[in-house]
């Protein structure tokens, strides 16, 4: 049984399997998601614009001379935008507005694990986008001619990474922002090296060597790097493991942040 209060405060009851108490968590979190907007609007719609942005700057680059076209830089650009929207910003502010209200305090006192709070937490937004990212690729793939991915488990394994590194990224983020306003500006930072050097708005294929070799080790680079050689066919058995050791290291090193410094209580 689950009861919830209307400031968000749930409780679990008569829960003793790991499945019963994450799926009360995550059906009392979808329920709070849907009731704040401007998480719902950052979560749902932004992603699903921006990539339109995309397309316009697409023709300022010459795509031919590298091997791309305009769908293997859209579809790529589209899933970074909903790991770094829908998972990344509004889970941040989705941890901060809890532990602000004492609710993930209160859920220490029960079954629940840490780990479970947080991933339970989480699993709202990670549903949404890992949809989101479905949508996007059959849409991309159906708009813009792309065709079947050559190795479409590169990109499924790119998604996968992405969404587990993007959840720790925010747990991350959390413990330093001390209230929801204040978590707009401390994504800032992650969203704007994101944006500007993971290939999601400019393919990393089109920079110079020196800096896209920099470029590279940016937390979401593999990511995108993976997704797209799903669709290109590019990426060596080499490159591919270089992305997956590259996401998994920044993952690891993330857990560790969260384990040493993700207050639990409000921040005064």
């Amino acid at each position: 049984m689950t009861t919830m209060t209307d400031t968000g405060r749930t409780t679990l009851k008569g829960r003793t399997t790991l499945k019963g108490r994450m799926t009360a968590l995550a059906r009392a979190e979808l329920t709070l998601l849907g009731r704040s907007r401007a998480t719902l609007v950052t979560a749902v719609l932004v992603p699903l614009l921006l990539p339109l942005s995309v397309r316009s700057a697409t023709d300022q680059m010459d795509l031919d001379e590298v091997g791309l076209n305009i769908g293997t830089v859209m579809l790529p650009a589209a899933v970074g935008f909903s790991l770094l929207f829908a998972v990344y910003a509004a889970l941040t502010n989705i941890y901060v507005v809890r532990r602000e209200e004492l609710v993930l305090k209160r859920l220490r006192t029960g079954e629940l694990r840490d780990p479970e709070i947080l991933v339970g937490a989480a699993l709202p937004a990670v549903g949404i986008a890992f949809t989101q990212c479905v949508l996007l690729a059959v849409g991309c793939t159906v708009l813009l001619d792309l065709g079947a991915p050559p190795a479409p488990h590169l990109a499924v394994l790119g998604v996968l990474l992405g969404i587990v590194l993007c959840v720790a990224l925010a747990a991350v983020t959390a413990s330093f922002s001390r209230t929801a306003e204040s978590a707009q500006v401390t994504t800032l930072p992650v969203m704007f090296v994101s944006l500007l050097g993971s290939g999601v708005t400019v393919p990393l294929e089109v920079l110079p060597d020196r800096v896209a070799s920099v470029c590279e080790l940016l937390p979401l680079s593999p990511v995108i790097a993976l997704v797209r050689g799903g669709w290109t066919g590019d990426l060596t058995a080499y490159e591919a493991l270089g992305a997956v050791a590259t996401a998994l290291a920044w993952t690891v090193l993330a857990v560790f942040a969260v384990r040493r410094w993700f207050r639990w209580e409000p921040r005064r």
